[in-house]
């Protein structure tokens, strides 16, 4: 390890103003400079290994996955403002849980979601007027909520105490984002009351999911939903989750479910609106399907639709850094990695890595067209790996073609924006896109 080449902490403190607007544009000067692989000193922190090489990607996420678990980061700073649910717990916990929640997102289960995510997205689209320019990137954020919300609680008039949901986890990422990007401040945010005005905030959402789980309860009605699916759930012993866990759980579906399927719908968007022919073939793809009554099986024939959206999750990967902790000391290709060390690996990197990718930095759709997907799994990552990997994957995916299909049958669409400005939070988001639309 201590052969790997090194940035100082003095570097990091250098840099710390633009590290913290984002840190990207950082990262790969050092990836480009010293190699796929190198130690940082990051002050409040100590060490961290950063990497994009493949290899040492697949080995901590899956060949030796029981070697390594989240760090802190999710575990302990981001768990304190949305509970422990999937996203944040580990051992024994997640595995439990995991069982329970994973049979929810079944392909046979999301066919009985399907009417309800569909209703959802085409309310949402109705927002839409034609001859209009609109931040898809805030329309899109309102939509995947929407059909979390829906998905959830479909029978419940919910868009009021959703949108202060949102807000909720909103302002309380902005907050956990200043506490990993400039971890020497954390005394400061703590003596402040920073840190305790947001777990307030955080409380408000949980009573929120509460309030909404007793009005499910006492009605005693069935919702044929995602909350109905977690409220049937059971464990070994056919006891019911307990109702924080329960919270804990719907925050998380919320908080991962809605945010990185707004982003990659808000890249694809933009990344379409400056093709006119892929418009076109778009179109075309979009109309082969015999009627409006489209199913669930029915989306798995567009598949240019479905590349569309693979290029741009891997020009933009949502998640485009993955953290994890060495729980046990061992080897990965000659690199000792003892137990307590700190591992960034770089999706947003490896997705661009020009050995890998050719035209690394361009749009190209047609690649996921002729690409063995099986050999492509060793450099995309858009949802993660391993048994890690992220449980809504296919309720994603659908939803994101859905919504494609639903603009492109009804518009042209088109942009003045050259490029895309990029705001790294949690996930990766666009600052703004902005397109224009012209009904058919």
């Amino acid at each position: 390890m201590k052969n790997l080449p090194h940035v100082s902490a003095f570097k990091v403190l250098l840099n710390s103003k633009r590290i913290l607007r984002n840190p990207l544009p950082f990262h790969y000067e050092n990836f480009e400079k010293l190699g796929d692989t190198f130690r940082i000193s990051i002050p409040g922190e100590g060490e961290v290994l950063f990497s994009r090489d493949p290899e040492l990607i697949k080995q901590v996420l899956q060949k030796k996955h029981r070697y390594y678990s989240k760090s802190k980061l999710q575990t302990k700073d981001l768990a304190k403002y949305i509970g422990y649910g999937l996203l944040t717990s580990e051992g024994e916990h997640w595995r439990t849980h995991r069982r329970m929640v994973q049979p929810a997102f079944h392909v046979k289960k999301l066919k009985g979601l399907f009417g309800i995510m569909r209703n959802a997205i085409v309310d949402e689209l109705k927002r839409i007027e034609p001859n209009s320019q609109q931040n898809v990137f805030a329309l899109m954020g309102d939509l995947a909520f929407q059909v979390v919300a829906k998905s959830l609680f479909s029978s419940n008039d919910i868009r009021e105490p959703m949108s202060r949901l949102q807000q909720i986890t909103e302002e309380n990422q902005k907050m956990l984002i200043r506490e990993m990007r400039q971890p020497y401040f954390k005394w400061w945010f703590k003596a402040s009351g920073e840190i305790k005005k947001h777990l307030k905030m955080s409380q408000i959402g949980r009573d929120i999911l509460n309030d909404l789980i007793e009005e499910r309860l006492t009605s005693g009605q069935e919702g044929q939903d995602l909350l109905d699916m977690l409220l049937k759930a059971t464990y070994e012993d056919g006891s019911r989750m307990p109702r924080r866990q329960l919270i804990d759980e719907v925050l998380i579906l919320f908080t991962a479910g809605h945010e990185t399927t707004a982003n990659a719908l808000a890249f694809t968007l933009y990344f379409i609106s400056k093709d006119e022919e892929l418009q076109a073939k778009l179109f075309a793809e979009i109309n082969t399907l015999e009627n409006e009554n489209y199913t669930l099986e029915d989306l798995g024939k567009l598949s240019l639709t479905m590349s569309c959206i693979k290029e741009a999750m891997r020009l933009y990967p949502p998640v485009y850094f993955i953290d994890r902790v060495a729980t046990h000391e061992n080897e990965i290709n000659g690199l000792l990695m003892k137990k307590g060390t700190l591992v960034l690996l770089s999706i947003f990197e490896l997705h661009r890595h020009p050995e890998f990718w050719n035209k690394a930095t361009e749009y190209i759709p047609d690649r996921f067209m002729k690409m063995n997907m099986k050999e492509a799994s060793n450099y995309y990552y858009p949802f993660g790996a391993g048994p890690r990997m992220c449980v809504g994957n296919a309720f994603a995916n659908y939803e994101m073609v859905m919504v494609i299909m639903e603009i492109i049958k009804k518009f042209k669409i088109s942009t003045k924006m050259t490029s895309v400005e990029i705001n790294p939070m949690i996930s990766l988001k666009p600052k703004e896109v902005t397109l224009s639309f012209v009904a058919r």
